[in-house]
């Protein structure tokens, strides 16, 4: 009985967890990052491009969309804002700020690496309680 009850539990855990991680948008495929140039231009929403910071340029997410970039070579990962519109190269999925790319490794390579994208889902006040 006991045992029946932990396993209740955990899969009603499971689900839980699943129902609020399940990303909303994911991609797999290349990311590039801003070369030095565009350092205080204005991006698409206005802002002005910050490399210190952690953001990042696609194609048709909203400005705001928050995303999970993970390198799967070494498995580090970056919360990034988009900002901006972009990459302007048919082969990749999202331009990253210079902060980001270096946190996920892909300043040691060719500037473009392969990754794994998800949309961090919104959390809203009732579902923080």
């Amino acid at each position: 009985m006991v045992l029946l009850c932990v396993c209740v539990g955990l899969h009603a855990q499971e689900s839980v967890v699943d129902s609020v991680w399940k990303p909303v948008y994911c991609d797999t495929g290349y990311a590039s990052f801003y070369a030095n140039k565009f350092e205080g231009r204005r991006t698409a929403n206005g802002e002005r491009y910050r490399k210190k910071y952690f953001t990042a340029a696609h194609k048709t997410l909203p400005f705001g969309t928050f995303l999970k970039v993970t390198n799967p070579k070494n498995y580090k990962w970056v919360i990034v804002r988009v900002n901006d519109r972009g990459p302007h190269h048919k082969k990749r999925i999202i331009d990253l700020s210079f902060k980001a790319a270096k946190h996920l490794g892909i300043m040691r390579s060719s500037g473009i690496a392969k990754v794994y994208i998800e949309e961090v889902p919104k959390i809203s006040p009732q579902q923080k309680e």
